[in-house]
């Protein structure tokens, strides 16, 4: 008999408000982004430690596809997705049923406050997430407060001032130098790939495995394709919104940063590198 997850518990009238605004949100060039996520691209680091039987949440799931790729891995368990918006995880339900995979569920919810009681999971985790709430060591609290005795918090997060490419168009610099403002004045953190293991001893974790791992676009294809939904995003997205709205930018600038991305993804040199780090916490 498949273990289930628990029905989270009656969520409160109100519950902590989120301190920072999800800076790129859910416009069809960030989807784009998340959609191309696998667990063996995005979560390599905790595939060896799970089991068919365990139950699994998925934190800040998005269009679910790393986490139908975790449900594959767990065939007699249960794996949970959760995130802050209702029309993604439309998209996360779909891509579950496109695969048959019917021991998952999804659900909103917010990971400063998760609607579950204590110990009712074997593995959370968490992709690309941390650097985007307003108190991650909180976050990271709950997570290892719905985690049974023995279980894991798995957290992967990228870290933007150590992203490096070539050639080195100059207004990539002026990206990296805006998206970092942008994300820090909606109350994240973009470089929290290096800040994990600290943020991990702050939640009071004591067993602690810290790891890095990459992204690289290279090949043609990888290379038009990370350009151009950079090149969308910039002009069209809620990114787009909040670095203007915000003051960081006005729309001549982020025209020039658009043309920067398609300069840089026309050449046939172009390379681009995204460091990771990751963290496994025994609970």
């Amino acid at each position: 008999m498949p273990e289930t997850a628990e029905t989270p518990a009656e969520t409160p009238a109100e519950t902590p408000a989120e301190t920072a605004v999800y800076t790129h949100g859910h416009h069809e060039s960030v989807l784009r982004s998340h959609r191309w996520r696998t667990a063996e691209n995005s979560a390599a680091y905790l595939l060896p430690h799970l089991k068919p039987h365990m139950r699994v949440l998925d934190l800040g799931c998005g269009p679910g596809t790393i986490t139908a790729d975790l449900a594959a891995l767990v065939p007699q368990g249960h794996v949970t997705g959760i995130d802050a918006s209702e029309e993604v995880l439309a998209k996360a339900a779909a891509e579950a049923e496109r695969r048959g995979l019917a021991h998952v569920d999804f659900t909103t919810g917010d990971g400063h406050a998760l609607a579950y009681p204590d110990d009712t999971f074997c593995v959370a985790h968490a992709h690309q997430v941390l650097q985007h709430v307003g108190d991650p060591v909180g976050v990271l609290r709950e997570l290892r407060r719905v985690v049974k005795p023995g279980g894991i918090v798995a957290v992967r997060d990228a870290d933007y001032a150590a992203m490096t490419w070539y050639p080195e168009v100059p207004g990539l610099d002026d990206w990296l130098d805006l998206y970092a403002r942008v994300a820090r004045g909606n109350g994240g953190e973009p470089d929290a790939g290096r800040r994990l293991r600290a943020w991990a001893h702050a939640a009071g974790f004591t067993e602690v495995t810290s790891s890095a791992s990459t992204w690289c676009y290279a090949e043609p294809d990888e290379v038009a394709w990370w350009s151009g939904l950079w090149a969308d995003r910039t002009l069209a997205s809620a990114y787009a919104e909040r670095a203007t709205s915000g003051g960081h930018a006005d729309a001549a600038g982020l025209e020039a940063i658009s043309a920067a991305w398609r300069e840089w993804g026309q050449s046939p040199d172009a390379w681009f590198g995204v460091l990771h780090g990751e963290i496994l916490c025994r609970v």
